[in-house]
């Protein structure tokens, strides 16, 4: 049997990690097997950098955290090696970080996760890594507006010039 000790630490555990599930945008469930711990540093720093954070929790603590959180779904995937990754606020940054990571490590898998409190497979989770940031975005749609606008002052111009000849 635990000791009390031991068994309220645990308690503290999964009542920490369950108060960052509830404020999480993202949470992802992934397969860390073969990575070495200078790549889960990058990793790590990488993720901080997109307001992420990474750590490594025992599924039993994992599952119990989701349970106290409410969030459904997930239980079929803490199987093996699991890291959990949390995000608030913005949770393309960090899951680009991970699928990044996962394309260059064919061992590092994405398992699933929630986003804004819906579960959602790994094949959404790649997907969604896989679409431009709302910057590209941005910088698309103002380039094509661009090209038009100057398309038109030229058309313009032209015309103003064979108005002028005659």
């Amino acid at each position: 049997m635990a000791s009390e000790v031991i068994l309220k630490q645990k308690q503290e555990e999964v009542k920490e990690l369950a108060e960052r599930m509830q404020k999480a945008s993202l949470i992802l469930l992934t397969d860390y097997r073969g990575i070495n711990v200078a790549d889960v540093t990058e990793l790590r720093k990488n993720l901080r950098n997109a307001n992420g954070k990474y750590a490594v929790i025992k599924n039993n603590i994992t599952k119990r955290a989701l349970d106290e959180s409410k969030i459904e779904g997930l239980d079929d995937l803490l199987v093996g090696p699991t890291a959990v990754i949390t995000a608030e606020g913005d949770y393309l940054a960090p899951l680009k970080a991970i699928y990044g990571y996962a394309k260059e490590n064919d061992f590092y898998k994405i398992k699933g996760g929630v986003i804004d409190g819906k579960v959602v497979s790994a094949e959404e989770l790649i997907t969604l890594a896989k679409l431009p940031s709302r910057e590209e975005l941005i910088a698309k749609l103002a380039g094509g507006l661009l090209g038009t606008i100057s398309k038109l002052a030229v058309a313009i111009d032209q015309v103003a010039k064979q108005k002028e000849q005659a």
